[in-house]
């Protein structure tokens, strides 16, 4: 995509802000005008439609309007039905990466080191007390603990959502998704938590160039829906080691 405009501000427009680039607002592709009511979330749409294509006529990709992309979902295929979307992500923690241990006892003693405490968090903080199993065999969780998490799941508005979109698939784990949104756990940890059989496996048997390239595509989505969820909530920007 070529660049089309000379200046990106913010400015206000109806009962929010916009993004305005040479003075016209950006729109979706519905034709609606992209709004938001947080004032650092808006500073940051216009930041990044200010840098990208470096100037007018250059090139741009949709990743460098990760941010917008991020607010149109939440904007067009969201609020109008939360329900779909709070579903499907609820039924990430039926299958969560958190649950599932290794079968080497030395794997699996880090793997409760690690996860065990995101576990607990999730049995105090969202009410949901997880079944663990050994190996890759499908454990169900009971109807009362996918009832919780999708409580909590819905619990978040639209933009929220739009977040746990990216991050909930990438990390593999709802638990690890929730955690990160509501501020428990910052971006880095996510993806060191997620990746944790992964790379422990590549102490033995080295790296493998594809792995690599795939963890770091997840780490970037993962920076992306906690970078989000700070501009548009600053005050989630902390983060700690649930005990």
């Amino acid at each position: 995509m070529k660049r089309f405009w000379d200046v990106a501000v913010v400015a206000p427009m109806d009962d929010g802000l916009a993004v305005l680039l040479d003075g016209k607002p950006v729109r979706l592709p519905s034709g609606a005008v992209l709004r938001v009511r947080e004032v650092r979330l808006a500073q940051a749409l216009a930041g990044e439609w200010a840098a990208a294509g470096g100037t007018k006529g250059g090139d741009f990709t949709a990743d460098d309007i990760a941010l917008t992309r991020l607010v149109g979902t939440a904007q067009e295929r969201i609020a109008p039905d939360v329900a779909p979307v709070v579903e499907g992500l609820a039924q990430y923690g039926g299958s969560d990466l958190l649950c599932y241990r290794a079968e080497d006892e030395r794997l699996a003693a880090l793997e409760a080191a690690e996860w065990d405490p995101w576990l607990d968090w999730a049995r105090h903080s969202l009410g949901a007390e997880l079944r663990r199993t050994t190996g890759i065999v499908h454990v169900a969780q009971p109807p009362e603990v996918m009832a919780a998490l999708r409580d909590a799941v819905a619990a978040h508005a639209p933009m929220e959502l739009a977040a746990l979109g990216v991050a909930v698939p990438a990390l593999g784990s709802l638990v690890l998704g929730l955690a990160l949104v509501r501020g428990a756990l910052d971006a880095a940890e996510a993806h060191r938590l997620a990746t944790l059989d992964e790379c422990w496996q590549e102490d033995f048997w080295g790296a493998d160039p594809e792995a690599v390239n795939r963890r770091r595509r997840i780490a970037a989505d993962i920076a992306l829906a906690a970078r989000f969820m700070q501009e548009l909530r600053s005050e989630m920007a902390g983060h700690h080691r649930p005990v």
